[in-house]
């Protein structure tokens, strides 16, 4: 066999075994392993499609909805679209000690599953907030911040 005719062969052989990988990724069961990242609101709308799938669920958390419980680590509250009343929401419950800045108010993302009696069991829960630093406005007190986690901390804490 000539130096040409190998290397050919080499090439269409490699061209092969790419084009099964490609073809394994586009056609095989990878949508079996995705999490679907919702607000409540599409994931209310999609039905019984939410049930048992693992999911993403991001909104802000409803005030006055957190219920702590230290002494079972369980903590519940609801997921809404956003912080207008009334917004469409989710109740949630996790079995996790939440983040320090975990708040009403505040953005989170949890991970989960959602079953037919409309709770959807969290075992992942993530909070948003901004990266970005911002000075204090002149006469705001710097400090002012640890107060707004302290509030948060007592009420999580009396319930």
């Amino acid at each position: 066999m000539s130096p040409v005719a190998r290397n050919r062969l080499i090439a269409l052989g490699a061209l092969l075994v790419a084009g099964t990988g490609l073809g394994f990724v586009a056609f095989g069961n990878i949508g079996e392993n995705l999490v679907y990242y919702w607000s409540p609101s599409e994931m209310l709308g999609q039905g019984s499609k939410a049930y048992s799938a693992t999911i993403r669920l991001g909104g802000v958390v409803e005030a006055g909805s957190i219920q702590w419980n230290a002494e079972h680590t369980t903590l519940q509250f609801r997921v809404a679209d956003d912080v207008k009343e009334g917004s469409p929401s989710v109740l949630v419950r996790a079995t996790e000690t939440p983040p320090q800045m975990f708040r009403d108010k505040i953005g989170v993302v949890v991970e989960g599953t959602y079953d037919k009696s409309g709770v959807f069991s969290s075992n992942r829960l993530m909070v948003n907030h901004s990266n970005e630093y911002r000075a204090p406005k002149e006469g705001e007190d710097p400090r002012q911040w640890q107060e707004t986690l302290s509030d948060a901390t007592t009420v999580m804490g009396a319930k």
